[in-house]
């Protein structure tokens, strides 16, 4: 019978195209769902054996298994493809874990012809072949496909083949059975951890859930119980103020004071004193002694933002301060001991700086003991729906309003730049709140409510929002000169707006500050 059988070279190298080609599948995905079906396509095209499929069981352990890759089979038949363990011969398969060979299956009883019907085979014989399918020794499912009796070809090498194309789909599924096991639990730590994040998040008033953000508390929390001097840095409205109020709130410090210290406020003249505090005398006006704000920190936390600001001759006594835990009032001739845990923030590079000679390197190295980078609203751009809704929120119960936005509006906000980050966002919000005559603002009345903040902005590049297109006027403003409007045109946009001049403004197609400008000119303010 072996030598009835010609071309034998010829059908072995087509077995080692079909497994070449499915290892090289293999090397390029480890996805059973493209894997398979190709193995099954290559199965019928270069050896002829057709209508495969691979039968799985039921993940949820019923007993039941159905067709999930196939080649060959309608629709209709890959979902007729279901069956009870033991059932037929695809279900004793998945019983036993032994292979099975229908050498006729209309000579087969226990043969069900339920996915594909016999009047859709071909009318000479056929053969059925199906071979377990084990994931981690245990039965899974079946390889199995029709076979032509009558051809010019070895069923002994039809079943080797098989054999190996069995095998190799039992590894693809338990492959994808550890790294579904693997993710689910890195998927559930990662859950988590952020609801723990987003929770303390809650606690310190910081709204986001970006990872971005995140990571920023996550940094802070972990510092949070040492006394060492945290640098706050990021780009301004970045939020800085909440960040240092969490280093208290997280630290075993949360009892004690918590002094923030604009240093960018404070006059040059002042600094000392206002840092320091000064005695009775100090200077002309000094009639009674005056604790500084590190001293009124003492066993808490001052946060000195705008810490780049600070003049080279008060960097040197600040690090005095911070070395020795110890100041001496302006005027005074005591040092006093305070306990103070510093945070500061720059929006400068302190580095740059240092390099120009206008900030010392050894208090640079004194503060940059734990920087934190506090991300920029575009690197949490997720965050900005939730900040939105935060403010609007708040917005509306400090001024007694009822405005909401819709889900397209806040999608426009969210596809914006916001170089001037959540302190722009939150004066953006407010100001919408105020301006707002309607209770739901949508996208179409965000460019008159915001003008300045649509009309010079695009959509960030990869973003899913489109850009809104430029407005009609008064977004677009030709120059007017300062007596382009009359002072009884004046009074009356102002009594039919009600006196509110941004909306009167926006009605003379002039912005606020032209508005102002010839308001006190008429002498009507």
């Amino acid at each position: 019978m072996a030598n009835s059988l010609p071309n034998r070279p010829e059908w072995h190298a087509q077995e080692l195209l079909l497994l070449r080609e499915v290892m090289r599948l293999v090397g390029r995905s480890l996805s059973p769902d493209v894997v398979l079906r190709e193995m099954l396509h290559l199965m019928s095209e270069l050896l002829g054996l057709n209508r495969g499929r691979v039968v799985l069981r039921d993940a949820h352990g019923s007993g039941d298994a159905r067709i999930c890759h196939a080649y060959g089979l309608t629709r209709a038949e890959v979902k007729r493809g279901h069956y009870r363990v033991g059932e037929g011969v695809t279900g004793r398969v998945l019983a036993t874990g032994q292979p099975l060979i229908v050498q006729d299956v209309d000579a087969e009883p226990s043969f069900l012809f339920r996915a594909v019907r016999r009047q859709d085979l071909p009318d000479e014989t056929v053969a059925f072949i199906a071979l377990p399918i084990e994931v981690s020794g245990i039965t899974m499912g079946v390889l199995a496909c029709h076979r032509i009796r009558s051809r010019q070809r070895r069923l002994t090498d039809d079943l080797a083949v098989l054999q190996i194309l069995a095998t190799l789909a039992g590894q693809l599924l338990q492959l994808q059975a550890l790294v579904a096991e693997q993710t689910g639990r890195l998927q559930a730590q990662n859950e988590r951890l952020s609801k723990a994040l987003e929770s303390r998040a809650a606690r310190y008033g910081i709204v986001g859930q970006s990872p971005a953000l995140l990571q920023a508390l996550d940094e802070l929390e972990r510092v949070s119980d040492s006394s060492a001097t945290v640098l706050l840095l990021g780009e301004s409205g970045t939020g800085k103020e909440l960040f240092a109020r969490a280093v208290h709130l997280a630290s075993g410090r949360r009892d004690g004071p918590f002094i923030k210290v604009n240093v960018a406020a404070i006059p040059e003249s002042l600094f000392e004193s206002e840092l320091f505090g000064h005695d009775k005398g100090a200077f002309t006006g000094a009639t009674q002694a005056r604790p500084g704000w590190f001293e009124q920190a003492h066993g808490g936390t001052i946060f000195l933002d705008e810490i780049g600001e600070l003049p080279l001759a008060m960097q040197a006594k600040l690090l005095r301060t911070l070395q020795e835990g110890t100041l001496v009032r302006l005027g005074g001739q005591r040092e006093l001991k305070v306990d103070v845990r510093l945070v500061a923030a720059t929006h400068r590079d302190l580095a740059e700086e240092v390099a120009a000679g206008r900030f010392r390197q050894d208090l640079y190295y004194r503060l940059n003991v734990i920087p934190i980078r506090l991300p920029s609203l575009r690197e949490r751009r997720e965050d900005i729906r939730l900040l939105a809704l935060h403010f609007i929120s708040r917005a509306n119960q400090v001024h007694q309003r009822n405005v909401y936005l819709s889900v397209d509006a806040l999608e426009q906000l969210a596809g914006l730049d916001w170089p001037g980050n959540i302190r722009e966002l939150g004066n953006a919000i407010e100001r919408l709140v105020l301006l707002a005559d309607q209770t739901l603002v949508d996208a179409k009345a965000l460019p008159r409510l915001l003008p300045e903040v649509l009309g010079r902005r695009r959509a960030v590049p990869g973003s899913t929002v489109k850009a809104q297109p430029p407005a009609a006027p008064p977004l677009v403003r030709d120059y007017r000169s300062a007596a382009s409007h009359g002072v009884a045109e004046l009074k009356e946009a102002l009594e039919r707006h009600g006196g509110n001049q941004s909306r009167a403004a926006q009605s003379l197609g002039l912005t606020l500050r032209q508005l102002g400008y010839r308001l006190r000119k008429a002498g009507l303010l």
